[in-house]
């Protein structure tokens, strides 16, 4: 078990929060701290992810993504499903 000494107007925030909300300061403590492991846990796989991104470009695998790339891939898609469309059209005639 861990004590931490809060200061004053850290514990008063936690108290009015908690009869804001009708919970435990103990419970809404705890809430807070598993979203903030939470939040730490997904900055570190987002981390991991840029890290292996970065690797990845390293070794000339992987694409460069810019607006002007992003915006052919978009066209490119709207091309491809309105002739997946013409042609499911065509052949319902």
């Amino acid at each position: 078990m861990m004590q931490i000494e809060l200061t004053h107007e850290q514990e008063a925030h936690i108290a009015a929060v908690a009869a804001r909300t009708g919970r435990n300061a103990e419970d809404l403590v705890r809430e807070v701290l598993a979203d903030w492991v939470a939040d730490e846990n997904a900055l570190a796989e987002l981390r991991a992810s840029l890290d292996e991104a970065e690797a990845q470009a390293g070794h000339g695998e992987g694409r460069l993504v810019t607006r002007e790339s992003m915006r052919q891939m978009a066209e490119d898609v709207k091309q491809r499903g309105r002739a997946r469309l013409a042609a499911e059209i065509t052949a319902g005639r």
